[in-house]
């Protein structure tokens, strides 16, 4: 039987992946605490090869209309240039295999759950930079870039007509299906918290990590207010209070940590969290790393 033995909220900024010169210039001198925050991140986690087979990634960035997708692909190779940032994310290597086997068994729990999840295997798929930038911190193994040996990634979309309920459906069959598979899985909600950018004349006076640069200090309260919630475990809290979030509109819905807490029980799930990061600012969004290790008892003990 398997199970999610780790997941996280992590942020998958651009600024993560630019030179590390050209972030200090960006931040008053001083580095991003979401880079060093990966690095420990993969060394505490991520590095304990026996302790997982899949990373399943709950990518923001995908959106999709009619339906959740996943890849079910072998193996996903070749070179990432983002069609947001190109000058910032140009021709990224990756190239890691998935686990189809994975994936089907998601999409064959759609019917069961009242959702519809399509698993796809195309070649062409696009990948996009919410797995790609976190890939090439926690799955990178030495140069060129190849994925840890017999570690499988995959990637599910955030479909754009849902809302609260369905992500937390799409995260139910998706914990479903982990159980019913051998697999021991690490859950990625690859995104950020509030999630307003500044206008492009004034974009570039905020792109330090400061959360004085928070769109507005309602939107850094309110994201403030759930991490807190999160570091205590008060995954509840955050559940009932979405309508109140979705004022400060949290990128995707949040249906990135939607889609984790729905395989992870929901308003029983009590796991606090640890922080990898401080709470930083990204042009007016709000950012940060918090991991929840698998609890002895269990994810709802």
């Amino acid at each position: 039987m398997g199970e999610v033995v780790g997941a996280g909220l992590l942020a998958h900024v651009p600024t993560i992946v630019l030179p590390e010169a050209v972030r200090r210039e960006l931040n008053g001198g001083e580095d991003f605490t979401l880079v060093d925050g990966l690095r420990r991140l993969r060394s505490d986690v991520f590095d304990r090869v026996d302790d997982y087979d899949t990373v399943v990634v709950l990518d923001s960035h995908w959106a999709t209309t009619v339906e959740f997708v996943v890849t079910a692909h072998d193996r996903r190779a070749g070179l990432f240039t983002s069609e947001e940032l190109p000058r910032g994310m140009c021709r990224m290597p990756y190239d890691f295999p998935g686990d189809p086997e994975l994936a089907r068994a998601v999409a064959d729990r759609a019917d069961a759950h009242g959702t519809w999840i399509t698993a796809i295997d195309d070649p062409y798929l696009p990948i996009h930079y919410a797995t790609v930038n976190l890939w090439t911190y926690l799955g990178v193994r030495g140069d060129p870039y190849l994925g840890e040996p017999g570690k499988r990634w995959m990637s599910i979309g955030v479909c754009q007509t849902a809302d609260t309920e369905d992500f937390l459906r799409l995260g139910r069959a998706l914990g479903d299906a982990i159980a019913a598979t051998d697999r021991r899985v690490l859950l990625i909600a690859s995104g950020a918290m509030s999630h307003t950018f500044w206008p492009l004349r004034q974009i570039r006076d905020h792109e330090a990590a400061d959360p004085s640069h928070i769109f507005t200090p309602e939107a850094r309260a309110a994201d403030e207010e759930r991490i807190a919630w999160l570091t205590r475990g008060d995954h509840a809290r955050v559940l009932d209070t979405m309508p109140e979030f979705l004022e400060f509109k949290p990128e995707a819905r949040f249906g990135h940590y939607l889609m984790m807490i729905g395989a992870l029980g929901e308003r029983a799930c009590v796991a606090p969290g640890r922080l990898y990061s401080e709470y930083e600012n990204s042009v007016g969004t709000g950012q940060v790393h918090i991991w929840f290790d698998r609890p002895e008892n269990g994810w709802t003990s």
